[in-house]
């Protein structure tokens, strides 16, 4: 589907007119009185006009968007400590009668200007992004503090929650007409939190590998980086190392578990990876194997993090992703954001490394719970049940190099048993979870180059088509946000998705593969055929 035809999809699943803005309407649009924002300015650009706008955490420099109105509002976070976070609102001349939310990631401070010109406005959406109450990059944690505990709740949840709302004002003061419905699509930060305590504010949400438990994450991510640090230690691993002697042999003994060799673990949960098979045999280059500090490393990489009291830290890595896990949580570099974290969030010592994090460290960080950003509450029903009606679509990436898989299995199942012991309701009625194999995290754009794996990982998703990975399709079958629209106005639950790979993970290059993306608990299946093609693959 072209992605004409998915507007006129989008409008007809509407059920009414979509509106409409224009160059005279943004050129005098002053909205007046707002509950929680001031207004700045609004900036009108003509269809494919030149619009280069940037920011500490995203940018966009393009001139094939459709026409829109730019708004630029200032919100109000705190009034008695004179609080604020600057907030965008876009608006297409050409509106579905939608408003989407995107979101950001790591601890950055910038509206995302890149999804809401590559995913919202292209597609009808009028769209929403906070700077979340600062400026700064991902890793940036410095604004934080110490003891600047208002950004800190800002970042958490407060910045999004209040742009949210403003942002609908905004949109209905410019249309003279309320938005229908209300969206999110992000990945990493963010969008839990208002799942679970502002059910209101959306009625479909769409994450990828979500950071929802704040406190836990970052002391994996520093667990990670202490299970190989420091370099010149004998428990240290190379990239080569990594990329050409772990990689291999991890596909060696699981690649064709699945019944398919072709360089992707479909599900990783049944690949018994045995590092032990990588000794080094006596007078063998080191370089080509494994000693037994870096065979106890990956044991450790590689399982569920407990603390000596058994607490239930975070997942570990799983087999499939070995050549992007260097430039993840076990390579030369610390991971900054974990140290960021407990530095100026948690501890105050803002020279805080990774050496100075024990148990008593988490055990801290989870009585201040920073920000009040974990999102850990498995009870939807606010969200999901009859009253409101929601919906949440969930992906992560098998590979996922920043944020465990395990801790998207993790919450879902907490979900699902909280759903089960204490309510009527049936999890896939509003809850549907999609693991796509091979796949990395899709937020790292400002980290590491966004390779996004060996995998089919173009699929409609923020992160994507501002990389060169547009989905297939506009359709609700390639494009997850609609099929999180069909979802929610014409109750049409997705059981698949098909994605798809590109060369080089760039669209420039033509197709790869294709394969579908199967909804959880099912995995993918090879039936035969033509490996490159997602009819020969099924779910079960």
């Amino acid at each position: 589907m072209s992605l004409s035809a998915a507007l006129a999809f989008l409008g007809l699943a509407l059920g009414v007119e979509a509106a409409a803005g224009s160059h005279s309407d943004c050129a005098s649009f002053t909205p007046g009185a707002l509950t929680y924002a001031a207004f700045s300015k609004a900036t009108h650009y003509a269809a494919n006009a030149h619009v280069n706008i940037s920011n500490a955490y995203s940018s966009i420099d393009v001139s094939n968007l459709p026409a829109f109105c730019r708004v630029e509002l200032v919100i109000t976070t705190n009034e008695t400590a004179g609080s604020t976070a600057l907030t965008e609102v876009w608006l297409p001349d050409e509106w579905n009668g939608r408003v989407l939310t995107v979101g950001n990631g790591g601890l950055a401070g910038g509206v995302t200007v890149t999804e809401l010109g590559h995913v919202a406005v292209p597609q009808g959406f009028a769209g929403v992004s906070t700077d979340t109450g600062h400026n700064g990059t991902t890793d940036d944690g410095d604004w934080a503090g110490p003891h600047n505990d208002n950004a800190i709740v800002d970042w958490g949840w407060r910045a999004l929650h209040l742009s949210v709302l403003a942002g609908k004002e905004v949109v209905e003061k410019y249309y003279d007409s309320p938005a229908n419905k209300s969206y999110y699509l992000g990945c990493s930060t963010g969008v839990l939190k208002e799942v679970q305590d502002f059910p209101d504010d959306f009625d479909g949400v769409v994450v990828g590998s979500p950071a929802n438990w704040q406190t836990h994450l970052q002391a994996w991510s520093v667990h990670m980086n202490l299970n190989t640090e420091p370099t010149t230690s004998g428990h240290f691993m190379t990239a080569d190392m990594w990329s050409n002697v772990i990689a291999p042999e991890v596909m060696r003994q699981c690649d064709e578990l699945d019944g398919l060799k072709d360089g992707i673990i479909n599900d990783p949960r049944i690949c018994s990876f045995r590092p032990e098979t990588l000794t080094c045999r006596p007078g063998q280059n080191v370089s080509t194997c494994l000693q037994e500090g870096q065979i106890s490393a990956l044991r450790r990489i590689y399982a569920d993090y407990y603390e000596a009291d058994q607490t239930y830290v975070f997942g570990g890595y799983y087999p499939g992703g070995e050549t992007e896990y260097y430039h993840g949580l076990v390579g030369q570099k610390h991971f900054v954001i974990g140290t960021n974290y407990f530095g100026y969030m948690v501890t105050n010592d803002t020279k805080f490394s990774i050496h100075d994090y024990d148990a008593s460290v988490l055990k801290l960080a989870d009585q201040i719970d920073p920000g009040q950003a974990n999102a850990i509450n498995p009870n939807l029903t606010a969200f999901a049940g009859p009253g409101h009606n929601g919906k949440l679509i969930q992906y992560v990436g098998w590979a996922d190099q920043l944020i465990s898989p395990g801790n998207t299995l993790h919450y879902y199942e907490s979900v699902h048993e909280f759903t089960l012991a204490n309510t009527t309701m049936d999890i896939d009625d509003y809850y549907r979870l999609f693991l796509v194999p091979g796949m990395n995290h899709w937020c790292v754009a400002l980290l590491h180059p966004p390779i996004g794996g060996f995998a089919a990982n173009a699929f409609g998703s923020v992160e994507q088509a501002s990389n060169d990975n547009p989905p297939l399709s506009f359709d609700p079958q390639h494009n997850i946000l609609a099929a999180m629209v069909r979802w929610v106005e014409e109750d049409v639950a997705p059981d698949t998705l098909t994605a798809a790979n590109y060369k080089d993970n760039n669209v420039t290059n033509g197709v790869g593969f294709t394969r579908p993306l199967c909804r959880y608990p099912s995995t993918i299946k090879y039936r035969g055929g033509d490996p490159n093609e997602a009819d020969s693959f099924y779910c079960a």
